[in-house]
Formats: structure tokens, sequence, C-alpha cells
């Protein structure tokens, strides 16, 4: 195998809760950009960045969608900012079971923040007049495409681990012989 690597960009989305100002731009313009025909509707609970809100008490923390997790998470932990109790889960960004936000409203299907796939920056960002959402840009070596092993070797090798190279080689043999 080559031991080449290449480096990648990876964007980060940068939250600073203190300047949110619970505008909910970001709501709207990403529900916009992921409507169906693009921009044709607005439904801020499609949109892969939410607003976390506590308005009486001024807290605005907007969080965006990450991956789905088929199982519920066991943390639950409390934070306690300003002196009021949050939930773990109000500041999670995984899709799960146990909750709707990050879900698609009508097929139930969890979304994920793409960072505006096709775009220079996430419109979150751009839209976000206080500059509560920023972006970072880090490069990150990864082995190059031709290292990268597929699930049919990863595969063979853990069954020649479980049941033997020879077994293995023996039963690949049989399977193949009549064609």
């Amino acid at each position: 195998m080559s031991t080449e690597t290449k480096k990648r960009t990876i964007k980060t989305i940068n939250i600073d809760a203190d300047k949110c100002n619970g505008c909910r731009a970001c709501e709207v313009i990403c529900s916009s950009f992921h409507a169906a025909p693009r921009y044709s509707s607005n439904n801020p609970a499609r949109s892969r960045v939410r607003v976390v809100r506590d308005p009486l008490r001024d807290i605005y923390i907007p969080l965006y969608a990450g991956d789905y997790t088929e199982s519920e998470c066991m943390g639950r932990d409390k934070f306690i900012i300003d002196g009021k109790e949050y939930d773990e889960c109000g500041f999670c960004r995984t899709s799960c079971p146990s909750r709707d936000l990050f879900r698609e409203p009508d097929s139930g299907l969890p979304l994920k923040c793409d960072l505006c796939d096709g775009e220079p920056e996430p419109l979150c960002v751009k839209w976000c007049l206080v500059g509560a959402l920023s972006v970072t840009e880090r490069e990150v070596e990864e082995p190059a495409e031709e290292t990268k092993r597929g699930e049919l070797e990863i595969g063979l090798e853990s069954l020649a681990r479980r049941f033997g190279a020879d077994k293995l080689l023996d039963t690949v043999a049989q399977i193949t012989k009549g064609r």
C-alpha cells in the first residue's frame, strides 16, 4: 500500500453565543436555500440551523445539525448558565430518536448541515449580521484515495482473522469452482 497523503480543507462553523441576538436570519436563509426548488419557500422547521432561545433571559444559541445517530445518547448532564439550568440535549447537534430537532417535518428524515454545498461560504454565516457565526478552515492530511481499503478488503481480513486464511481460501475456491 502507498503511504502518500493529500491535504483536504475542512470547514467548521464557529458559534459565539454572546453575539447572537435571536433574530433567526440564519434559520430563514437556511430553510430557503434547502427548499425545493431553491429559495421557493421558507419553513424554519426544515432549517439545518436552529436558535435555541430563552428570550426572557436574553440567551440565544445557534446550533447547526450534525450527524444522525440511531440510538439515544446516555448523556443527560445539566449545565448552569447565568443561574439557569439547561439539559445537555438542548445543546446537542445530533438528530436522534428521542427528539424532533433537526428532522424534516414531512418525512421525519434527519437533517444534516452541508455548509450550503456549492456556495463560497455557508449562508447562515453570510447572513448573520451580528457576527455570531463564522467559518474556520483548516487543512488535514488524509491517506490518498488509493490507500483507502474498501469494504471487501476489510470484510475479507475480518473473515481471515476469524476462520483462518486457509479456511477462507478453501471456501472461496469451492464457491468459484463451478463458475
